[in-house]
């Protein structure tokens, strides 16, 4: 009877340590989510001034300000990790059509505010990968929490699914070898 009683307390009480386990990965998600928007919502407020003193220089260049702004709404108003990751994607690309104009005018590149601006456009840019490689490490745990057996039972019952990661697409030119020439 002891030997019985002591066999339920186990179970109930591994439950419960695995249901909070859950809880508290599944909350470190959220944050780590939480950090990444914050991070993004930085960069989408740097954009228009970037954008701003770029026109300034360089007026005719209203389609790359167009795409940049579509862009920028469409990061904006992603409404999952995978839409965000895309919407993230089609931005990046157009930010760098908007440094490959800035190259076009050295007075530009010269201007302390468009460095400046560049420069926190590149912090921000360092803080979003490091927030997203957070993010995606702590996804990982959470959803190998809820593979693991018996951790899988307790995730069924409680209806804990797993998250999506952040992956950005690489573009095709990133994965080839750079060639070095010396002439």
């Amino acid at each position: 009877m002891f030997i019985f009683i002591g066999i339920i307390i186990a179970i109930a009480a591994y439950l419960i340590f695995a249901y909070n386990k859950f809880i508290t990965l599944k909350e470190r998600v959220a944050n780590a989510w939480s950090q990444v928007e914050v991070q993004l919502k930085r960069r989408y407020d740097l954009i228009p001034n970037l954008v701003n003193t770029v026109k300034a220089y360089a007026k005719h260049e209203q389609e790359t300000f167009e795409k940049i702004t579509q862009a920028r709404a469409q990061a904006i108003n992603a409404q999952s990790v995978n839409e965000q990751a895309q919407a993230e994607n089609q931005l990046t690309n157009t930010l760098k059509s908007l440094f490959a104009v800035a190259e076009s005018y050295p007075e530009l590149k010269a201007d302390a505010n468009f460095r400046n601006l560049q420069d926190e456009l590149t912090n921000t840019e360092g803080k979003i990968s490091f927030s997203r490689q957070f993010y995606n490490d702590t996804v990982q745990k959470f959803n190998t929490m809820i593979k693991l057996f018996p951790n899988s039972l307790i995730a069924g019952i409680f209806n804990f699914t797993e998250a999506e990661y952040f992956n950005l697409e690489e573009e095709p030119e990133a994965r080839e070898n750079v060639e070095v020439k010396f002439d």
